[in-house]
């Protein structure tokens, strides 16, 4: 009698949540049917089993590139209840803020039904200057020269003192800074882009972006954006103002348009990039289901199957939080994009090419591409560390005087939920927001269990 082989691998285990307490719960890692899943099982709500990824290989690979963690200069809590329940940052959080958003007002002129904050018209709430110095301030104890600062909202172009606040964090030691904004006021007011355009260099707009189609928006963002979009784009492009392109995607609505969107983007000279966000399940998410759920691998097979320059090796997984972003970038030559992380593989910088340049042999190298592919290379410094690589890379000749202007970037970046949670990832997140409270959560922690704890509290 032969013994029952069970119908998957046992790949590891990891503690999510449960999908209807929250609970932190015991998890397996299955590979079955050329697919990861999540096996979890609550003592109360009993075992679920949740789709993770549908490429073994790239989720093998993302621990492939794991890199020491970089600490903040200091964390605001004490470990007491264990992670992920004592956010602020604690000791026990293995990565500094890459990315770190100040939400200055919850008002929005949209109410999306995908909206992660919950934001919509009549919230007001906007931040007082005070409150801004406080979070600036927060920061400043925690990263000293902060890499990146996204200003958000709701909509922050709503905030009455928008400006002010911009300039007070460009004053800063702030080394990029980013507005992110669905682009009503940026079509409307010409005069803003003006204002805006002073602030460069070291300025971006991150511009949500996700469809070109009015059937899909209407699903996302309850309304047809086409105009506003193509009108804020218009208003970017003549004063040069750097842009990532934001599309947040969900299964059967958009995912078919991701080639389309990346052709799009490359249209533009003020487009730095395009930043794939698969909806979380978080905030509003009206209609949320399973079925529209997108993983990372999901969105990345569409990428490097789409008629693109970046194909498997140029997406990679970023070496700061790999499971759960990952990036590719290129420069722009005589009108074409060529892609430099495929050029840049894990274990070897060049392989099969006669002058290959292993990291074991240049670690001064591999220092440059850790720090270039990760969340503060989504910056003006990004020019200084292209060139310092393509000096070295003999498929690509570079006469330098690379700027901004040159780099084209594919991110994606999925934020955990319920759904996909994994403590060890949590630990790594680098995406944060910084709260008037004199804390800093990572994002997904911050949706999942801290924003409207603490901002009952204001």
């Amino acid at each position: 009698m032969s013994n029952k082989v069970r119908p998957y691998i046992f790949y590891g285990h990891t503690q999510s949540l449960c999908e209807e307490c929250l609970a932190v719960v015991p998890t397996k890692i299955l590979f079955q049917n050329e697919k990861v899943y999540y096996q979890k099982r609550c003592a109360e709500h009993g075992v679920q089993k949740t789709l993770v990824s549908t490429d073994i290989e790239y989720f093998k690979r993302c621990k492939e590139y794991l890199k020491p963690g970089d600490m903040p200069s200091q964390f605001q809590t004490a470990i007491n209840k264990g992670c992920p329940h004592d956010c602020g940052l604690c000791p026990d959080h293995e990565q500094h803020s890459c990315l770190a958003l100040f939400e200055i007002i919850d008002e929005c002129n949209m109410r999306c039904p995908v909206c992660f904050a919950n934001s919509a018209p009549g919230l007001g709430n906007p931040r007082s200057m005070e409150q801004i110095e406080t979070m600036l301030q927060t920061l400043l104890a925690s990263e000293q020269q902060p890499d990146l600062v996204q200003v958000s909202g709701g909509e922050p172009t709503l905030h009455p003192q928008l400006m002010p606040i911009l300039r007070r964090l460009k004053a800063s030691p702030i080394r990029h800074l980013m507005l992110n904004t669905n682009g009503i006021r940026l079509a409307r007011d010409p005069h803003l882009v003006e204002e805006l355009a002073s602030l460069k260099p070291g300025f971006e707009v991150y511009l949500q972006f996700d469809s070109l189609k009015a059937a899909a928006l209407q699903n996302i963002r309850g309304q047809d954006m086409r105009n506003i979009r193509r009108q804020a784009l218009e208003k970017l492009e003549q004063y040069n103002i750097s842009t990532t392109l934001v599309c947040v995607v969900r299964k059967g609505v958009n995912d078919d348009e991701i080639g389309d969107l990346i052709q799009f983007a490359q249209q533009w000279k003020c487009v730095r990039g395009i930043t794939f966000q698969p909806v979380q399940d978080a905030g509003r998410n009206e209609d949320g289901k399973l079925a529209n759920r997108m993983t990372l691998s999901e969105i990345r097979t569409r990428i490097i199957e789409a008629d693109n320059p970046f194909g498997d090796t140029d997406m990679i997984p970023l070496p700061c939080h790999p499971e759960n972003i990952s990036i590719g970038y290129g420069i722009r030559m005589d009108e074409k994009i060529i892609p430099v992380t495929g050029l840049l593989p894990r274990e070897e910088l060049l392989k099969g090419v006669d002058n290959t340049i292993t990291f074991e042999k240049s670690a001064g190298l591999k220092e440059t591409f850790f720090k270039l592919f990760s969340l503060d290379a989504c910056s003006e410094q990004t020019t200084e560390k292209l060139e310092t690589l393509l000096c070295c890379l003999p498929k690509i000749q570079s006469n330098g005087g690379l700027t901004y202007d040159n780099v084209f970037r594919i991110v994606i970046m999925s934020f955990m939920d319920k759904y996909d949670f994994d403590l060890g990832s949590i630990k790594r997140s680098c995406t944060h927001f910084v709260e008037p409270n004199g804390k800093i959560y990572p994002f997904d922690t911050w949706n999942l269990f801290y924003r409207e704890r603490v901002r009952s509290g204001y």
